[in-house]
């Protein structure tokens, strides 16, 4: 039997990095100094009740970034505090609201947040902050989980109204004469985890925030906004872009830190020949274990609820072979109940659990306590979600340890064979589109239901007289005599309007094991298609379920309890239809194009994988229905002649082609005669030879792409067609993953040249022979030479003097896999400053 005695954080990373098997693949150790708070003293102004309160809980000062938020407050400022997790941005808040129901009873304030689990979480800190200040406080969390007595009294009596956007929008704002005391006497607005708010639930919540304030004025009111947000490249930027008001920025961190240890880590290649690499999921357990079983607490990210699952269920599988703490460990990822969520923060917080695996449903700043560390499996996607996530940990000034694994993907191989890109670059901007035609013409609606639009009436960009004529045009609004614009629709806009992305409608997952069915968790639409389909493993706290059937209409899985050694994973066939060209220019071998697509993804089977070597053991249909999205896309075209044979030769740029085939540049593209037999043949592509250059070239462009624009790789999806019906040419798309775009595609379409170059550069420098998951994306055939048809492809599509010049993803001057790199080579380095403080030196405050 092993027994396990608890040990220091820093001993267990000690001992992990002199392991053989382990350290080989540590690609860089960084080493982040601790440093001592920077503090100030209460303002004399401050109610003396609220001091006692503060250093009754132990809060004898300030930290810098605190004081200087509720001075501009209390001066009538908006401000916008961004300081890493942990550093009490709650402070900067609840303080200057405290304060103002001391002096004044009667007052209000309105707290935004994007969960309903942040929303409870604060009102139980405020709360208790109250009641040490011996301040009589009537705070309250309105959601979807309110109860209809107490959603009356909290119209009536609530100082402080905690709830999220999606409320706000469709039950406070269309429902504004019953919250009539709220609108007239609030003072403060907080909006919390401010960088959540992008994409389209940015644009949509922007126009929220409109509808609220436009309210607000109309009851004659003008509350200071107070946003706080993690690090990100923009943040005054973005709190301008939803408030459409400027705010001051504070982003002094004043808080303490202990000492961190960051380190990079790239599992080991399996295969040379294939490029195939030891799983990021199975590599982060074994560095997990050894820090569970000293009782460390750690927490270890997943990309996915599959990959959650899968983590929980070999880590609780090593610990009861070894007779570790297996009960200790859980679950954390959205499809839980809230009551199981709560208990597991609770737990976190209290010391009764000691590990758990999570999505980043746990990167916002719900408190789970203390942490020591951290472990990524898998790159989250943006440099902001790294720090967030390695953040975690060093929740108290003792060490602490955050660790990357990387997985296969290019992004993260880009991502862990630089190590300056998370430690020294600039975090990601968050955007959002508020006037997006389509969310405006929305929220004009919601608003005119809620007060008629006065002739001239600006809202968001312009006046909106023209769009408000525009939807009188289809009957639901009218111009009545007086010049003002009415509602005269029977139905309820709000409710036809949802803020997320996502469907707004979930699967319930039930249960029929024991004699009464139980609910177990939920889904939403899109992921129910892919988690709970007929046949189906359902993995919920590591616990397996078999889908027995799904009924789509009622909106209901039906599962049982059983015991197998493997999980499912369903293929989603994904097609692309363009709808309109909003921009197109020439380029080279082809041309340039941004526009609108309909993407279309139909589940057709699932695989059943076997846990720990991922074999297939066997497949099966899925018979569902498609869904669609509408959305924005960049797309290149390339000019070819195809050949009719579809076979394999041995031609220059052919699949079985050598590398050495390519230190000369491939044939230039065809001129018009080509076709007709005029240029010599060898120029022309054989039919499945392209498709393979297409989709390894396409999956570069797409890894390049997240690196350039600094956003998640999963906010672009990828289809490539040797004839694409709309332009009768082989295309490659990048979508935008979510409805109507936010703008990532126009700036891909304006940095055309750098992408080509860049996916060109990183296939050059993958240390492969024939293509790998690295550089053109996992390979279907291992006797087709995927990397040379890819670069051959990309050669075309560069300009001449481009090719050969080498200059590295995103012109980083080095190569994905450089061993040799300066920062690779060093295996530990000291940082006095942690990067997630980094700011970015457009927004440095003036010396």
């Amino acid at each position: 039997m092993r027994t396990y005695a608890p040990a220091a954080t820093e001993v267990v990373l000690d001992r992990l990095l002199e392991e053989p098997s382990l350290a080989r693949g540590v690609v860089h150790h960084e080493v982040i100094e601790a440093r001592p708070a920077i503090t100030a003293p209460f303002p004399a102004w401050l109610d003396p009740r609220i001091v006692r309160g503060l250093e009754g809980r132990g809060i004898t000062s300030l930290y810098s970034h605190q004081a200087e938020a509720i001075e501009a407050v209390h001066a009538g400022e908006d401000v916008v505090v961004v300081t890493p997790t942990a550093s009490g941005k709650t402070l900067c808040y609840t303080l200057p609201v405290l304060q103002a129901l001391a002096e004044d009873p009667s007052a209000r304030a309105l707290f935004l947040f994007p969960t309903k689990a942040l929303g409870q979480d604060q009102v139980a800190e405020f709360s208790e902050l109250a009641r040490a200040s011996e301040l009589q406080v009537a705070a309250a969390t309105y959601d979807g989980d309110t109860p209809a007595p107490i959603r009356s009294a909290i119209r009536g009596a609530g100082q402080v109204v905690v709830t999220n956007p999606d409320m706000l929008h469709s039950a406070i704002l269309p429902h504004h004469t019953k919250w009539f005391q709220l609108f007239e006497q609030v003072r403060v607005i907080v909006i919390d985890e401010l960088h959540t708010y992008r994409g389209v639930f940015g644009s949509h919540v922007a126009n929220v925030l409109r509808r609220l304030l436009r309210l607000c004025r109309h009851y004659g009111s003008n509350p200071i906004i107070v946003c706080s947000s993690a690090t990100i490249g923009n943040p005054a930027e973005l709190a301008a872009q939803l408030t459409g008001r400027p705010a001051r920025l504070i982003d002094r961190n004043g808080a303490p830190r202990g000492e961190r240890h960051i380190v990079l880590v790239d599992p080991p290649i399996l295969d040379v020949a294939t490029g195939a690499r030891l799983s990021a999921l199975t590599h982060a357990q074994r560095w997990a274990l050894p820090f569970l079983r000293a009782g460390r607490q750690t927490i270890v990210f997943g990309r996915a609820r599959v990959a959650v699952e899968i983590i929980l269920t070999g880590l609780r599988e090593s610990l009861r072979e070894s007779f570790g703490p297996r009960s200790r460990l859980r679950g954390y990822r959205g499809g839980y109940l809230p009551t199981e969520r709560r208990a597991i923060e609770r737990g976190l917080r209290d010391g009764e659990i000691l590990g758990v695996v999570s999505t980043n449903a746990l990167e916002l700043g719900v408190d789970i306590g203390a942490l020591d560390v951290a472990i990524l499996a898998g790159y989250p996607g943006s440099v902001a979600g790294t720090w967030q996530q390695l953040g975690r940990a060093g929740r108290r000034l003792e060490t602490s340890v955050g660790i990357l694994v990387a997985s296969a993907s290019p992004v993260d191989q880009y991502v862990i064979h630089h190590p300056e890109f998370i430690l020294a670059g600039t975090p990601e901007e968050a955007r959002c589109d508020p006037d997006n035609l389509h969310v405006l013409l929305a929220h004009i609606r919601c608003a005119t239901f809620e007060m008629p639009f006065e002739p001239g009436e600006v809202f968001g960009p312009a006046p909106a007289d023209d769009l408000l004529a525009f939807l009188g045009e289809s009957g639901h609004v009218r111009e009545g005599d007086d010049g003002r614009w009415y509602w005269s629709s029977e139905n309820f806009p709000a409710s036809e309007v949802s803020l997320r992305a996502a469907a707004p409608e979930n699967v319930v997952i039930i249960d029929t094991t024991p004699d009464r069915p139980r609910v177990i968790g939920e889904v939403d639409l899109f992921a129910a298609q892919v988690l709970v389909h007929e046949q189906a493993i359902y993995l919920h706290e590591s616990t397996q379920y078999h889908v027995d059937k799904l009924d789509w209409h009622e909106r209901k899985a039906y599962v049982r309890k059983v015991d197998v050694d493997y999980y499912t994973y369903a293929n989603r066939a994904v097609t692309l239809k363009p709808l309109d060209v909003f921009d197109s220019a020439p380029a080279t071998g082809g041309s340039r194009v941004h526009g609108e697509v309909m993407v279309a993804s139909l589940v057709t089977l699932f695989k059943k994988l076997k846990f720990g070597t991922d074999e297939n053991v066997g497949w099966g249909p899925v018979e569902l229905p498609e869904l669609e999205l509408q959305t924005t896309a960049y797309w290149l075209t390339y000019e070819a002649v195809i050949r009719t044979d579809r076979g394999v030769g041995v031609s220059a740029g052919s699949a079985h082609a050598p590398i050495s085939a390519l230190a000369s540049p491939a044939p230039r593209r065809l001129a018009s005669g080509a076709a007709d037999g005029l240029e010599e043949p060898a120029a022309a592509w054989r039919r499945d030879d392209l498709d393979v250059a297409l989709l390894g070239a396409g999956r570069a462009i797409q890894a390049v792409a997240a690196v350039l624009l600094m956003v998640d790789p999963r906010d672009l999806g990828l289809v490539s067609q040797v004839r694409s019906p709309h332009s009768d040419a082989p295309t490659i798309y990048l979508y935008e993953a979510m409805p109507g775009g936010v703008g990532l595609s126009e700036r891909l379409f304006a940095r055309h040249d750098e992408l080509v170059t860049g996916a060109r550069d990183l296939i050059t420098a993958c240390g492969c022979e024939t293509g790998c998951p690295a550089c053109t994306g996992p390979r279907l055939d291992p006797a087709v030479n995927a990397k040379a048809l890819a670069l051959r492809l990309l050669a075309e599509l560069s300009e001449p003097a481009m090719v050969g010049a080498g200059r590295g993803v995103a012109g980083s001057g080095r190569s994905a896999h450089a061993p040799g790199s300066a920062l690779a080579d060093r295996p530990r380095q000291r940082l006095a400053r942690d990067p997630a403080d980094a700011r970015p030196e457009s927004e440095a405050a003036p010396a």
